[in-house]
């Protein structure tokens, strides 16, 4: 339990004055069953500590992605960059002597780096941007380690690196917290929740043409990463312990500064949302109640629609330990969506916050929740969702009733953030329906890829909506949230990789559309496979058209090592790829 950090290490004899013998680094031992980190399973310690490699899952819930990421916590100064972040905190300039006086407890530490990664109150590691525009700085998608930003980071004198955005910042984290001592590892939430208000509840308002309006602070993201961390509670008890939810994306303060957690897991899933820190915010972002509103900016009249409680929270995702494969951790956080347990459990957390009580004008009435719609409907996918390929859509309408139903069809497109903020509008049509009792109809759907190549942002993110306004009934939202996936990117080693010895890698990739691309740039990185990041200029290539790239790595330590590469273009944006070579 000794406090972290550098300390002077000197040798006295006798009488004579002690000589200095230099420093050392004291970090955390999660291979010490007294450490407060100790993690008794060896496996896991290898993974959560001692990986450079990770990967993030990303996406949405209808269709998972995943990229690698090189967390490089062992290469070089990044261990003194790491101390120099707990050196700049607010905490430390406020009060040094008790700031160091708790670098022994891991749920300090947690909580401080969760504030330093970001930029906000303290300019701390990571400016966060999620405007869509990142003049000024690298656009979030392109970066593919925490390395390059953290060197960044120190060389500017510590000024806010730009720009992040929420798996660049738990990306961050796990570099630093792993770097510590303190096993840590990525968890991405599919459909979560930000819950500005505290009530357990987001509402997504939409007008009468489908478009989706930016009202409110609530919102559903297609994904979330934050991180979980491994140590003991000693200030819960004993079945609070293990892993605990960290997340340094600035989305809301916690005693005055944009900071969250550590929220141990188990609170969490058993609705224990009084127990510190920030336990409601983080279960709202895998339980929040989902209302969605109609509202009419002539009169300010809002509408429900309707409500799910099963919206939010999905696929909830990490890296397995020893192997590049998903693995689904969705039951640590809650009980199993739609069982009584999960709802008992969602109004246990609805008490522990006195919403149960509390009249909420906001609320929608019991009459509005049960109002049963006429007819259901749902966008289906009919083709490949690929960037530079047209996307093919069909909206299925049922009619639920046995009398004919008349409805007005509102479609929209529009490119999103992943955050669903709406960017450009895409496309827009209306249609006029009949359906006959019972019957069901398809109608299909063509976005065509010039119509959404000048529009579509880094994400690769469409929102498509349809508001059905049903005769003398109740109006029906259908939407489904696209994200398309880039063409791909092949690597090969063209032979064996030896310590010390040159080895030559093969990119290759083929230009998938019709019109030439330009402006081709290669990134590759790779801890003990290369020193910092190879850039690489591509000539351009035509419709159809291969390029092969050659470079060389000279390896530095044996071992399975990870080779990450990413390739952009003036049609193409970050497309990733990672390779594992035995060294």
């Amino acid at each position: 339990n000794a406090v972290i950090g550098r300390y002077r290490l000197s040798v006295q004899s006798g009488s004579s004055s002690p000589a200095t013998l230099g420093t050392f680094v004291l970090l955390f031992n999660p291979w010490s069953s007294g450490d407060d980190v100790f993690l008794p399973n060896k496996a896991e310690c290898e993974e959560y500590v001692l990986e450079e490699f990770g990967i993030i899952f990303a996406g949405n819930k209808n269709h998972i992605s995943s990229f690698g990421w090189n967390f490089g916590q062992f290469q070089e100064d990044i261990i003194n960059i790491c101390l120099s972040i707990l050196d700049r905190s607010l905490y430390y300039r406020q009060d040094p002597i008790t700031d160091v006086s708790h670098r022994h407890d891991p749920r300090y530490l947690g909580r401080v780096l969760s504030a330093m990664v970001n930029a906000n109150d303290d300019q701390g590691v990571v400016l966060g941007n999620w405007s869509g525009k990142y003049e000024g700085g690298k656009n979030p998608t392109s970066w593919t380690g925490s390395g390059e930003i953290l060197q960044s980071w120190k060389k500017s004198g510590f000024k806010p690196v730009k720009y992040g955005q929420c798996w660049v910042f738990a990306a961050v984290l796990t570099t630093v917290l792993r770097c510590l001592g303190i096993p840590t590892r990525t968890i991405t939430n599919f459909s979560s929740a930000h819950d500005a208000d505290g009530n357990l509840r987001v509402d997504e308002f939409y007008d009468a043409d489908g478009n989706h309006l930016e009202r409110g602070a609530d919102s559903v993201w297609n994904f979330h990463v934050w991180n979980e961390s491994w140590f003991t509670r000693n200030d819960l008890g004993p079945s609070y312990s293990g892993w605990q939810i960290l997340d340094a994306t600035p989305q809301e303060e916690s005693g005055g500064i944009y900071q969250c957690g550590p929220a141990s897991r188990h609170a969490i899933k058993e609705g224990e949302v009084d127990l510190d820190y920030d336990c409601p915010f983080v279960f709202a972002e895998v339980n929040a109640d989902c209302m969605y509103w109609n509202y009419d900016s002539a009169t300010g009249k809002k509408t429900l629609i309707f409500s799910k409680s099963t919206e939010i929270g999905d696929s909830i995702s990490t890296k397995a330990v020893g192997r590049d494969d998903r693995v689904d951790v969705t039951r640590d956080y809650k009980y199993e969506e739609g069982s009584a347990k999960e709802r008992d459990i969602f109004k246990k957390a609805r008490k522990k916050l006195g919403l149960e009580d509390k009249f909420d004008p906001t609320a929608p009435t019991q009459d509005e929740i049960e109002q049963k719609p006429d007819i259901s409907g749902k966008f289906k996918v009919a083709g490949s969702l690929e960037v530079g390929k047209d996307l093919d859509l069909l909206l299925v309408l049922e009619n639920l009733q046995s009398d004919a139903k008349t409805v007005n069809v509102n479609m929209t497109a529009w490119s999103t953030l992943y955050t669903r903020r709406p960017v450009n509008e895409i496309w827009k049509d209306s249609i006029s329906v009949t359906l006959a009792p019972k019957e069901e109809k398809q109608f299909p759907i063509k976005i065509k890829y010039p119509e959404y190549q000048q529009q579509i942002t880094t994400d690769k993110t469409i929102q498509v909506t349809a508001v059905c306004h049903v005769k003398d009934g109740i109006q029906v939202l259908v939407q489904r949230n696209i994200t398309l996936d880039n063409p791909g990117i092949d690597i090969q080693v063209l032979g064996e990789a030896k310590v010390n010895k040159e080895v030559v890698v093969e990119v290759t990739f083929t230009n998938p559309i019709d019109t030439e691309v330009k402006d081709c740039v290669l990134q590759v990185e790779g801890s003990d496979l290369l020193q910092g990041i190879l850039e690489l200029r591509i000539p351009p290539l035509k419709a159809s058209e291969k390029s092969s790239t050659r470079f060389k790595l000279i390896p530095s330590e044996a071992g399975p090592k990870h080779l990450l590469v990413n390739f952009s273009c003036d049609k193409f944006a970050d497309i990733k790829t990672f390779k594992m070579v035995n060294v």
